[in-house]
């Protein structure tokens, strides 16, 4: 039940933020998902010149995370990465919006494949209604009181 849910809001809402290890610490940033919901993983394409081929070689343990707004999800993907080169693969989860950053298609010298293979994902579901949040987060900065929004579930599931 839960694993559905995590693989539908990746299939609905992919854009979202792998954060990676390098020397100096973290970092993140915006990635379109193309998850195999069959294989269990979750595909990015990626650009070698942007580094994130060099630390997931050097640090594979990665995490990608998204908001689903109109779900009012929050979900966050840990797991292992690889980078490789695969031009089946990449025709494969290609989307025509790729083609601005790689003219030249999936065979362009510096695109590749970046697997996600989920261990761990972390969902939380927010509160149902914009109006109440809204009221609830008003009322908060008034009385200096905690907003009320009701029952925030979280789950974390074992992919």
């Amino acid at each position: 039940m839960h694993r559905d849910r995590i693989w539908d809001i990746l299939e609905r809402s992919s854009v979202g933020m792998l954060t990676t290890c390098f020397e100096g610490g973290l970092r993140a940033r915006p990635l379109d998902a193309r998850p195999d919901r069959n294989a269990g993983v979750v595909f990015f394409v990626i650009d070698v010149r942007g580094l994130k081929d060099d630390e997931v070689r050097a640090w594979p343990d990665v995490c990608f995370t998204v908001i689903d707004p109109g779900e009012r999800a929050y979900l966050s993907i840990t797991g292992r990465a690889t980078s490789f080169y695969d031009e089946a693969l990449l025709r494969k989860i290609w989307k025509r919006s790729d083609d601005v950053w790689w003219p030249d298609g999936p065979q362009d010298d510096n695109v590749r494949a970046l697997r996600l293979e989920p261990k761990t994902a972390d969902l939380w579901d927010g509160p149902e209604s914009a109006a109440v949040t809204a009221f609830e987060m008003a009322k908060a900065r008034r009385t200096g009181k905690k907003p009320n929004l009701g029952e925030n579930r979280k789950v974390s599931v074992d992919m």
